[in-house]
């Protein structure tokens, strides 16, 4: 017996491409902010790069070298210098400030000065976008002259806030177009235009739908064009309840005209047609519409 189950309609199918496309998007998407990602973080690399210059050079050493800066974990960088400097935490703080808001990545840091034998915190203040919780002492006081390495810690937002938002935000999209393409599985219409539709078996009878034509006991039985566009219905879910108001639609909704008792007509003419095979029926199911009953 022919399944409409395992019958996907051409629109069924633009749903799924469309759903397919959109996952891809996604990932895309997903692949392409990694790249801006990379990118901004080149960028804050630099722009550490010009902190430790402007330390030195607000200590007045305009020749030593800062070294190259170190990503030592995920989100955490290390500013090393060539000699001793001194600095003012004033300063400090209002430089990372300047430079770092230029950093897209930068919300909430965090900025240790070390000193480089003990590894001890010389001085340390926390910077959040929030500027109520921002952590900052010992302002106003001169650090004195010695080998120091500068520790920041970012808390990452930012691009990746924004990459999560925007994901979540395609998910309702992707979830409705889920739901339009499960209902439209669930809803068996009829087969479009060139689908093969003859010789459908019901019971001990062939139905063939081209040629508007059922054959019991080797006898052909003629139907009409409503009857047969009736009966592929049914035939396309065999034992499965058929909402009334499904069936008139399909039958009569494109030519802009519904009649409730034409139904009920064209049901019982079915019925007599199919009555020489007792394995067919067309019940009625109280509440909800009728089923054809195909008996193997």
């Amino acid at each position: 017996m022919l399944d409409s189950r395992n019958h996907l309609p051409g629109k069924r199918k633009y749903l799924l491409g469309l759903i397919v496309l959109s996952f891809i998007a996604v990932i895309c998407v997903a692949f392409s902010t990694t790249g801006s990602d990379d990118f901004d973080i080149s960028r804050r690399e630099v722009l550490l790069r010009r902190l430790g210059h402007e330390l030195l050079l607000q200590s007045g050493d305009s020749t030593s070298r800062v070294l190259p800066v170190k990503k030592i974990a995920e989100n955490e960088y290390r500013i090393s210098f060539e000699k001793e400097f001194t600095f003012q935490p004033d300063s400090l703080v209002n430089t990372a400030r300047s430079l770092l808001a230029q950093d897209p990545l930068s919300v909430d840091y965090v900025v240790n000065v070390l000193n480089c034998g003990s590894s001890g915190v010389a001085y340390g203040f926390a910077i959040s976008k929030n500027k109520k919780d921002d952590i900052i002492a010992c302002r106003g006081r001169v650090q004195p002259k010695a080998c120091y390495i500068i520790n920041i810690k970012f808390k990452q937002e930012g691009l990746t806030t924004a990459k999560t938002g925007y994901l979540l935000g395609i998910l309702p999209f992707l979830a409705f177009l889920s739901v339009i393409f499960f209902r439209a599985r669930q809803r068996k219409t009829l087969p479009e235009d060139g689908q093969d539709t003859r010789m459908i078996p019901l019971g001990s009878a062939l139905f063939d739908a081209q040629e508007k034509q059922l054959t019991i006991n080797k006898e052909a039985i003629d139907l009409t064009g409503t009857e047969t566009r009736l009966l592929l219905i049914f035939a396309m879910s065999p034992n499965e309840t058929i909402e009334r108001s499904r069936l008139q639609k399909e039958l009569w909704e494109d030519e802009g005209v519904i009649v409730g008792r034409s139904l009920d007509m064209f049901i019982s003419k079915l019925r007599k047609k199919l009555e020489p095979d007792p394995n067919i029926n067309i019940v009625v199911v109280r509440g909800k519409g009728y089923k054809l009953e195909v008996n193997s």
